[in-house]
């Protein structure tokens, strides 16, 4: 239970959302400027993955 912790301290999540806003900001440049098709799926595939790790806390707090 210790992400319970980590996504219930309001510092330490800002401070955790706010870092996953700037690579999420790097992955749309890199999506911008990709010249194939397996640089596009791959940024797309990482912008999944880090807005899904925005919505850990709503997954580790259960439903309210």
């Amino acid at each position: 239970m210790s992400l319970k912790a980590f996504v219930n301290d309001k510092h330490q999540w800002d401070a955790f959302c706010s870092e996953l806003d700037v690579w999420i900001f790097e992955q749309h440049k890199r999506l911008e400027q990709a010249d194939n098709t397996i640089e596009i799926h791959r940024a797309q595939g990482s912008i999944a993955t880090l807005r899904r790790l925005k919505h850990l806390r709503d997954k580790v707090n259960g439903p309210k």
